[in-house]
This record gives structure tokens, sequence and C-alpha cells, in this order.
């Protein structure tokens, strides 16, 4: 009480009364017992009095953990170990106030302050001291009702509690955080008619102290399957005799409990398989269709858009090459044919007899020249003059045809020709 005072009242009160109070040693506290939450920062206040003709030559700060009389001590001032959470805020006059940082668990129990002065006997040592209790802040979920599990449409309510209110009237004010991130201010978190976005690690801190962290509440909100769709791999348009999967994929919570597959014939649905993955190992004609797949579990079940699946049959893929082969043997065909024909005309010889030139190759079209018939046989010469004419052979064997041109004038091969002056012409 020998601090100064504008007021000038009290401060001839002050020096009325300094022979009484600043004649001896003291220590003031201004809470006995001081609450802090894991994580805030703390103050200790206190004031301290010593005879007023001495002079204070060093201040310390003790812990319950270590003697309060001979140290060692969380802060001296001739040793200036102070560390980066403890900080002396007061002075070497009256003020010995001490603040903490960040506070952890261990932190807890009694602090006094030690002072000494320029005296023989100016040591003192202020006990009973000040007792800091270190507390969590925790979370209260309430649910309508005492079911474990929390699922879609349930309204869940969370407050976050300061125990070192006491009781008392809340005075703490709070901060929610999903993830990580804030997201609401207040001592109650609300979440109404909850969905799947909602679950998620909650905690609650201190406004003003954001490091009070409170510990972690995980809400894990269930619900029936969504999002249901199926995959086809390698595709849903194969060649018959490959392999093909049908893949279903569901998101829910609790996971998927149960898979079945479906498949639409002639207006009929029929299940087929109960697995995750449904496997063709050769599909045929009879695989084509449409197929979906339903995901449940005990949340409910939820139906895949459909998919179609389209199988080449084999004779039909057979057919269509054989087609494409066939139409190219027949350009091919052509082609030889006509160059075979072109060939066929540029080939005669000379007839010994006549000494004209006479395709001799079984064919259906040659060009046959004009004679003179009246000159001799030596001198005979072919006029220049083509006729065109068709001749068709009977199918005997070549030896025989041969005899019976040796023993035969006429050549009963032979059965008709067409000249083109319109003569007929026949084998001399």
């Amino acid at each position: 009480m020998c601090a100064e005072h504008k007021n000038l009242k009290w401060t001839l009160m002050l020096l009325f009364l300094g022979g009484i109070f600043c004649s001896t040693y003291k220590v003031d506290y201004d809470q006995q017992h001081i609450c802090a939450v894991k994580g805030s920062s703390v103050a200790i206040l206190c004031s301290f009095y010593y005879p007023s003709e001495e002079k204070v030559q060093s201040v310390l700060w003790g812990h319950e953990r270590n003697n309060i009389y001979h140290g060692p001590f969380i802060y001296d001032s001739e040793l200036n170990n102070i560390t980066s959470r403890f900080h002396y805020i007061g002075n070497k006059h009256h003020n010995c106030s001490f603040k903490i940082h960040q506070v952890e668990h261990s932190d807890a129990g009694e602090y006094t302050f030690r002072f000494i002065t320029d005296s023989e006997k100016g040591k003192w040592t202020g006990k009973p001291g000040s007792t800091l209790k270190i507390v969590n802040l925790t979370m209260i979920v309430t649910k309508p009702s005492e079911k474990e599990t929390m699922k879609e449409g349930d309204t869940v309510n969370v407050t976050c509690v300061n125990s070192c209110d006491d009781g008392r009237k809340r005075s703490s004010e709070f901060i929610w955080f999903k993830d990580g991130e804030s997201i609401i201010e207040g001592p109650v978190l609300h979440l109404i008619n909850m969905s799947y976005t909602n679950s998620g690690n909650y905690t609650c801190s201190l406004k003003t102290h954001t490091g009070t962290t409170s510990g972690v509440k995980h809400i894990d909100v269930e619900y029936g399957p969504k999002n249901t769709s199926v995959s086809v791999k390698p595709s849903a348009e194969v060649d018959a005799g490959n392999n093909v999967t049908l893949i279903c994929s569901s998101h829910a919570n609790p996971p998927v409990e149960n898979y079945t597959w479906y498949k639409i014939y002639d207006n009929n649905i029929i299940a087929i398989g109960q697995k995750l993955e449904h496997h063709f190992k050769e599909v045929t004609q009879g695989d084509n269709g449409q197929y979906f797949c339903r995901a449940a579990n005990k949340h409910g079940s939820q139906n895949s858009s459909v998919v179609t699946l389209k199988v080449e049959v084999y004779w039909e893929t057979l057919t269509r090459d054989l087609l494409i082969i066939a139409t190219s043997a027949a350009t091919l065909l052509t082609v030889a044919t006509l160059v075979a024909i072109r060939r066929l005309s540029k080939k005669r010889t000379i007839s010994p007899e006549t000494d004209c030139e006479v395709d001799v190759q079984n064919t259906d079209y040659v060009n046959w020249p004009v004679c003179d018939a009246n000159k001799s046989q030596e001198g005979s010469q072919c006029d220049g003059e083509l006729v065109y004419a068709t001749v068709n052979f009977n199918t005997k064997r070549k030896d025989e045809v041969v005899r019976q041109m040796d023993s035969h004038n006429d050549d009963e091969s032979v059965i008709y020709t067409t000249v083109g002056r319109n003569q007929l012409l026949t084998p001399s």
C-alpha cells in the first residue's frame, strides 16, 4: 500500500501510515487461486512491501516443484534467466506481477515471490503464494436420442465448456473450428438436419486465446448409398469371346454392405449377381442387353443408371471380312482377265497352208484376215482387211482334235462362225 497515488488524500494517509506498513516485509497476491485454460496466458498479480529506507536488489519467482527459498527459480532478476514463456511484468519497487504464456499442465501449482534488499535482514518470501490450476476446454454433445450413431436428418448440439467458469455465469467467449477452419462463434454449435457434409473433426477455443484448443470431437454422419454408377472394362462394345467386367461404385457410410446386379431382358428385370464386380469370361450374343446395379447398407439402397452391353458376334465379323476379301478378289480377277485378253489378242501364229495369221488359243474372239484364194499358195498374200469372228470349240482332248484335223479336211469341232462381212466361212 506504499504505492504512489495522485489523490492527495490517499497520499497523506499513506504518509501517516507509512511508519506502520512500510516498516515491515510483506507480499500480497491479488488471487490466492487462479484457473487458466491450457494454452492461454495468465498473469499472477501481486504487490510487495519493505522498509522505506531499504533498496531492493533482486526479485525472484519460484514454483513449488523447487525450493522456494533457495531455488532454482523460474525467474531471477540477477541471472536474467527468463524464458520465452515466463515474463516478469513488475519492477523493483512495489509491483511484483508475473505472467506465463501458453500455460501447460506442468505449470500448475503454487507460485511464490521472493525479494532481497540491501539490508542484512532484507530477505522475504511471500508464503503462501498463488496457486495456479490448468484445465482443458471440453465439449458436450447433446442428441435427441441416446443412440450412438448419427445419421442424415438428425439434429445435434455441441457445447464448449470452460470449467474455470465454475458454474458461474458464463463469461468466456468461444470460437468453433471444423477440420482446422473457423466456422462460427458462440458457446453452442447447432447442427440441424445434418447431412454427410457435417462429418468432420470439431474443436472449440477461447476467442481471446486461439491456442486454447479443446480436445477433438469427431462427428460421423451416416447415410445411405449415393452417386451409384456402373463402369465397364474394357468397353461396353466388345467382340464375342472377350472378357468383360461390370464394376459398381457407390458412396455410403457405413460402406456398402450388399451389391446386386440386374439385367433387363424382355421388359423383365432379372438378378444375375451379388458382388462388387460382375465378370463375363467370354461374352456371347446372349449377353447383349442393359445392366444396372443396386448398392445397399443399413440406411437404404440406390440403383445405378443403366448401361448397355453390345456384343459383336463372330460370324457377323467373319462375314464382313469375307465380303471384303471376296470383293478384293473379284477386283483382282477382273484386272487379271483384262490383262490376259489384251495379251491373247497380240498372240498369233502364221498358218502353214495359207500364210495367214490365225489365233491358236481356245478363245471366243479372234481376228481373221481375208486372203485372196486365186493366188498361188507360194505367193499368196493376206489382204490387210480383218474379219472379226466368234469361234466355239468342243471340249475334246487336244490330241483327238489334232488327229481329227489331220484326217479330215473339215474341222468337226467347229460348230459355227460369224463373219464380220456377213459371210459364212468354213474351213477349207
